[in-house]
C-alpha cells in the first residue's frame, strides 16, 4: 500500500512517536525523540524538555486512533486531533519546489510541525485506506502500534516476533 506524503511519512512519524512515548524511558529520552524526529525530517537541532513533554502528551492523544474498530469513533478522534494540531492548510512553493499543500507554517517549532503533520497523516490514512490500516498488535501483552502497508491490509501483529510468539502459544495450547 502506498500513501501520499502526509498519509505515508507523516503517519509513520505518528506511529514512531506513539511507540517511543509508550515506554517510560522514551518519554524522557530527548536524544531518542530527537533521533525519531530527525529520521522523519522534522528537526535538526536540540529539543527542550518542555517540547519533549508536549510531544509525549501529543503521542498519548494519537494512540486511541490505532486499533479502533468503530469507524465513527476513529473519525471523531482524528477530527479532534486535526482541530488541536492542524493549522489552516495552504499551498506553498518554498525551496523552488512545485506547489504543494502544507498543514503548518513554513517555519514552525517542532511541536507545531509534529502535531500538524501527524494529525494530517492519520486523517489521510483513514480517508484513503480505511482506519483498519492503523493497527495495534494482537499479542495480549504488546502495546505496539503499526501502520499496515501490506498489500491485503490484514496485518495483525507489530512484528514477526510477536506473530511467532502467539502462534507457538496457540500450538502448545492445542497440543496440551
Amino acid at each position: 500500500m502506498h500513501f501520499n506524503h502526509y498519509g505515508g511519512s507523516a503517519a509513520q512519524l505518528a506511529t514512531a512517536l506513539v511507540n517511543l512515548c509508550r515506554e517510560p524511558s522514551g518519554r524522557q529520552d530527548l536524544a531518542r525523540l530527537r533521533a525519531v524526529l530527525h529520521e522523519h525530517g522534522i528537526v535538526s537541532g536540540p529539543l527542550s524538555a518542555e517540547q519533549g513533554a508536549d510531544l509525549a502528551g501529543w503521542a498519548d492523544q494519537l494512540r486511541p486512533v490505532y486499533g479502533e474498530t468503530d469507524p465513527e469513533r476513529q473519525i471523531h478522534t482524528v477530527n479532534v486531533l486535526l482541530e488541536r494540531g492542524a493549522s489552516r492548510p495552504f499551498v506553498s512553493r518554498h525551496g523552488g519546489r512545485a506547489p504543494h499543500l502544507h498543514y503548518f507554517p513554513e517555519d514552525p517549532d517542532a511541536v507545531t510541525r509534529v502535531r500538524a503533520q501527524t494529525a494530517a497523516g492519520l486523517a489521510h490514512v483513514v480517508c484513503e485506506a480505511g482506519g483498519g490500516r492503523l493497527g495495534r498488535c494482537d499479542r495480549d501483552d504488546c502495546e505496539t502500534v503499526f501502520l499496515d502497508t501490506s498489500r491485503n491490509g490484514r496485518r495483525r501483529f507489530c512484528s514477526l516476533r510477536c506473530a511467532n510468539r502467539v502462534r507457538v502459544a496457540d500450538h502448545r495450547a492445542r497440543g496440551a
